[in-house]
């Protein structure tokens, strides 16, 4: 986020990493990373806080008893329960694609009444099936006339620093869609890659500073105001069609949820039940290595199986609660402090501060 040099307010950045407060490090675990990546580091954290943690105890471990017993007798618990309710949840969720004919016909009729207005807007004669490439569509869309914008602002009546921040706010939108819309060729819907590169079009700011220069700047001035409202009917598109596919994909993450928590709950299940079964064999385990009993390694990588079931659930949670807290608004509001009401600094104090910014990385 950047100043406003006369303290007035700020304006987001283009891109969801550069918007965020969070680290490289930390976003690349949130929503990047591979699910199963992430589970993996959850359950090595675990198994190596384990073995340190048998280092440091003032005393060693005794001999497999009650704790055993009671560690595992929680994973059982916590497996069969855990498994039951991301089920129940995925089946409550995916019963809303369940309905009457009439309801079925009513989202069939909302789908095409939107794909023809995006159809009518663009000058299509059909839109795009896959979700990528109707969004670069609507993308590339954008950039034309954001390309437009800036010409209409050279051929206007507008006041020098009217013009300049109509040119600066157009040639930032197009540079900006450029971006975008390269990075959403040829994604595959199912991936986060598509929803990656939707989110990273700032496309709520957009349509709030067109509607400021509309008002603040521009007015009745004939080419600018209609090449801004024409820029707004495309962006305004944009925004439904996104949160649609978002809907979508957080359908398709809890099916593979869903699918994960049962595909890693039988062998956790069957690891707990055995040490449960047969921890007392355990105290015949003699000898170490690197320092630690043989003991404390089989009850720790058994304990890290039993945990995987959980770090899967943590692993999706952990995306699909980061992406549905970064678009919790739809349309030109912003849940974050921005400092000022009407939109904050000018686009061209913007991208000279956001160029200092990326100079500095």
């Amino acid at each position: 986020m950047v100043e406003d040099s006369s303290g007035s307010g700020s304006e987001p950045d283009d891109t969801m990493r550069q918007r965020g407060e969070e680290s490289r490090t930390k976003l690349w675990i949130l929503l990047d990373a591979n699910r199963w990546v992430v589970a993996g580091i959850t359950v090595g954290v675990f198994f190596a806080g384990v073995i340190v943690a048998s280092v440091l105890a003032p005393a060693p471990i005794g001999e497999a008893g009650d704790p055993i017993e009671t560690l595992f007798q929680g994973f059982v618990t916590a497996t069969i329960t855990g498994v039951t309710l991301v089920v129940s949840i995925n089946s409550l969720v995916l019963s809303q694609e369940l309905g009457t004919l009439g309801d079925q016909r009513d989202r069939m009729e909302g789908a095409m009444s939107f794909r023809r207005d995006v159809e009518s807007e663009l000058g299509l004669d059909v839109a795009p099936a896959t979700p990528s490439a109707f969004l670069r569509r609507l993308v590339d869309a954008v950039e034309t006339r954001a390309e437009r914008l800036r010409d209409a602002a050279a051929d206007s009546t507008l006041d020098d620093d009217a013009a300049e921040a109509v040119r600066s706010y157009a040639e930032d939108l197009r540079r900006h869609a450029s971006r975008v819309g390269d990075d959403l060729s040829n994604r595959q819907f199912g991936t986060f890659a598509v929803l990656s590169s939707a989110l990273d079009f700032n496309y709520s700011w957009k349509v709030q500073e067109a509607r400021r220069l509309r008002d603040e700047r521009v007015g009745d001035d004939g080419p600018a105001s209609d090449a801004l409202d024409d820029l707004v009917s495309v962006l305004t598109l944009f925004g439904p069609a996104r949160e649609h596919f978002k809907t979508l994909y957080f359908q398709w993450e809890l099916v593979d949820l869903s699918r994960a928590m049962l595909y890693t709950a039988l062998p956790a299940l069957v690891v707990a039940t055995s040490m449960l079964l047969f921890h007392a064999s355990l105290d015949s385990l003699a000898g170490s290595t690197l320092g630690v009993t043989h003991f404390v390694w089989v009850v720790a990588a058994a304990a890290g199986v039993a945990l995987v079931p959980f770090a899967v659930l943590l692993s999706f949670v952990l995306r699909i609660g980061t992406v549905a807290k970064r678009t919790l608004s739809i349309g030109p509001f912003i849940l974050r402090t921005t400092g000022g009401s009407q939109g904050g600094q000018s686009p061209t104090a913007r991208d000279r501060a956001g160029a200092d910014d990326r100079e500095a990385e």
